[in-house]
């Protein structure tokens, strides 16, 4: 009888045990439409923003649909069969495939312009549904009057996927403030980063500059496009401070979206930690510190652009001799 009491008990031991080491194991798979420096940042950011709140013993399963939409709905496949803790979108494409994709998973999208015109969501307060995360909106109006602010600017040209949901907001709301403002709006549509050269090309010689949104399209194809307006002359403004870092851009005003990774990560620590993802609301950056200047001092010269000392001192990072630096 002592015998099969010690069996009992060692048993019990050992599926407490597994039972256990079953439970704390997470694994968070990650999807990004493609490979850049602001999606690439987020995706570290993320990773983390779980550390931060002591999540180390997490496996990622890091996907890249390459800019393909039938990736995209293949990884969420994955996700789904390997039963992923949480599977996490960045940027609308991947996101869109998760939640089509996975309906018992939660689901935290991020870097995504208009989360309820993209379906995730169906408003932007607690969706009660398996979905949450962050909203990219960024913020169109003071780059428009930015642009202008930094000298003589009539036209904006703009190239943008016609693809991408967010892309097509943006370019709207870009259009719309150009024409309250009176600066004419020459717009070029792509379905693919290969194109993007071709669409510079065509608007290039009739505009003052041009502004790059959040188009994940477009900024993966971002070199084509800045050397097209180098060669003509013309400045390019971009939303995405991360990406100017390395390309041949006067100027960008957007987020810091390693922050925005890192405030992912720490949302899907809460998830992990028991949050219904419905009962979180959309969220958002809105700390202004949240947003970044950068300015290219280099860019300036070869263009023979002015910058005033006004925008200068306003820079929250600026380039200069090849060095990138704090302003």
């Amino acid at each position: 009888m002592k015998k099969i009491l010690i069996c009992c008990l060692i048993i019990a031991a050992f599926l407490f045990s597994s039972c256990s080491e079953k439970e704390e194991e997470i694994k968070i798979g990650i999807s990004k439409i493609v490979a850049h420096p602001a999606l690439d940042a987020v995706e570290q950011g993320i990773q983390d923003g779980l550390a931060e709140k002591d999540y180390t013993d997490v496996t990622y399963d890091l996907q890249n649909a390459n800019g393909d939409m039938n990736s995209a709905i293949s990884i969420a496949t994955k996700f789904k069969n390997d039963k992923v803790t949480v599977a996490v979108g960045i940027a609308t494409p991947t996101s869109q495939a998760l939640v089509q994709g996975l309906e018992e998973i939660p689901v935290v999208f991020t870097a995504v312009t208009d989360p309820v015109s993209a379906e995730l969501v169906p408003s932007l307060n607690a969706s009660g549904t398996n979905v949450t995360g962050y909203s990219d909106m960024t913020p169109v109006r003071e780059q428009i009057e930015m642009i202008t602010d930094l000298g003589d600017i009539k036209r904006i040209g703009h190239v943008y996927s016609s693809g991408e949901a967010n892309a097509v907001v943006l370019a709207e709301m870009a259009e719309e403030i150009c024409e309250e403002i009176g600066v004419d709006f020459v717009a070029a549509t792509v379905t693919n980063s290969a194109e993007v050269r071709t669409a510079a090309l065509s608007i290039v010689d009739k505009v003052d500059a041009i502004y790059v949104s959040t188009d994940n399209t477009v900024v993966s194809a971002l070199a084509a496009l800045a050397e097209v307006a180098s060669e003509k002359g013309v400045p390019v403004i971009s939303a995405d401070p991360s990406s100017a870092e390395q390309f041949d851009i006067l100027a960008a005003y957007g987020f810091d979206y390693y922050t925005m990774g890192v405030a992912t990560g720490r949302l899907v620590a809460d998830i992990i930690g028991g949050k219904d993802p419905g009962d979180i609301p959309t969220q958002f950056l809105t700390d202004a510190s949240d947003l970044v200047l950068l300015i290219n001092l280099d860019v300036a010269e070869k263009l023979n652009f002015a910058l005033s000392n006004d925008v200068k001192n306003k820079a929250d990072k600026i380039y200069e001799n090849g060095m990138l630096r704090d302003n």
